[in-house]
């Protein structure tokens, strides 16, 4: 019994002593990633790419639209409205959180 006390402790003292040594290593990882996104070099490179990405997306709209599979799409839908332009992803190292409203599910239940 006395065994697996000393087990015990030494397991919840050796969890609280990586918990302290995980998160302080955690918030550097995130202070140096934080800084290289803000770089204006990668922010030019993450524009030049979303500019590639929309000018691919449109082209393959244009092309699925003029084939005639996107004549078919397009027979039986109503008119909704699109976008030909991608949107940026949340900045994930901003360290700001979304404030989005509860949504419903189709039972009615809130979550």
């Amino acid at each position: 019994m006395r065994g697996k006390l000393m087990f015990l402790t030494g397991l919840a003292a050796g969890f609280v002593m990586g918990s302290r040594a995980g998160r302080e290593k955690y918030e550097e990882i995130r202070a140096n990633a934080q800084k290289v996104w803000q770089h204006p070099t990668v922010q030019e490179a993450a524009g030049v790419a979303q500019a590639q990405a929309n000018k691919l997306y449109t082209e393959g709209k244009d092309k699925i639209q003029s084939s005639k599979l996107g004549e078919k799409l397009n027979t039986g839908t109503s008119s909704t409205t699109t976008t030909d332009e991608l949107t940026a992803p949340s900045d994930s190292f901003s360290g700001s959180k979304s404030t989005t409203s509860s949504s419903t599910s189709s039972t009615g239940t809130t979550y």
